[in-house]
């Protein structure tokens, strides 16, 4: 099947959001909407336009949460993570052309445009649109940076990361022929409990598929029990089954979207400037 319009996704995505238990990440409710419609792997790989680090469907659901944050049933914290709203609770399924015609008349009204002019099957552009649209235009600056990174660089980058996030004795091996180990580690749990850890760099423009995984696994046997690929493009579906399969070592999957995030959330290259607004509260002082 095609890929849906946006306003095609508000059910698979409030449901999806309800199925996972009333929040979850922009990944978790992605590859859980994904999961519902039976998309083809063609489908879900499509980019937004030529040479796009966003998919067409990331795209989509983009809009689709924004609409429905805007309707009121779904709200973002500040880490990223939406939830179902109080007013959310008490809907069991959206009505696609009910929203649609709400948030266009609200935006009608804060934009002074005619409602006829706004279109039915495609979002218009919006202050309040979803954050991953919003983030797009630095997002993709820093990707294209990461991707001109000498292949040593992207690794020295992911030991820092990796120090950064709480591991410890981090080292990159810098060997050939180590089956895709590109580093060592270890995860410290409360500080009392350690454990080692082998990760992979992958410095991709396309998707990481599934031979991949099998093959990083074959490699980190007998050395550790757990694995970790870092890359800046994406997984396909068949990768990201293979590295929770029953049965064999783990392997932790970080794509591009949550490397730049990372980044940002530990700073790392990553500027960000927070404005104080300051006012008069003119109540105050009227009533000394």
């Amino acid at each position: 099947m095609a890929v849906p319009k946006y306003n095609e996704l508000f059910n698979p995505t409030f449901q999806a959001l309800k199925k996972l238990g009333g929040s979850a990440s922009i990944t978790e409710l992605n590859e859980e909407v994904i999961r519902s419609l039976n998309l083809t792997e063609a489908d879900i790989t499509q980019p937004h336009r030529p040479n796009d680090r966003q998919t067409e469907i990331e795209y989509r659901l983009a809009w689709s949460r924004s609409y429905l944050k805007n309707f009121g049933l779904i709200e973002n914290s500040g880490r990223g993570i939406w939830i179902i709203t109080g007013k959310g609770n008490a809907f069991e399924h959206v009505n696609p052309i009910e929203v649609t015609r709400a948030v266009n008349k609200a935006r009608k009204r804060t934009q002074n445009e005619p409602e006829d002019r706004l279109p039915e099957s495609l979002p218009i552009a919006s202050s309040a649109v979803d954050e991953a649209v919003l983030e797009q235009s630095w997002k993709d600056q820093l990707l294209a940076t990461l991707r001109g990174l000498a292949p040593d660089a992207f690794e020295r980058l992911c030991q820092r990361l990796l120090r950064e996030s709480g591991f410890v004795e981090v080292k990159v091996t810098g060997r050939t022929g180590d089956g895709g180990i590109d580093g060592v580690g270890r995860v410290k749990i409360g500080g009392l409990l350690g454990f080692p850890i082998v990760f992979q760099c992958k410095r991709y423009q396309g998707s990481v598929g599934s031979s991949v995984v099998r093959e990083f696994r074959g490699a980190m046997m007998g050395r550790a029990d757990r694995g970790l690929i870092l890359t800046t493009g994406t997984f396909t579906r068949d990768a990201r089954q293979e590295a929770t399969r029953d049965g064999v070592p783990p392997i932790d999957l970080l794509d591009g979207d949550e490397l730049l995030d990372k980044l940002k959330e530990l700073r790392l290259g990553v500027t960000v400037q927070m404005i104080e607004e300051v006012g008069v509260d003119m109540h105050w002082f009227q009533a000394i």
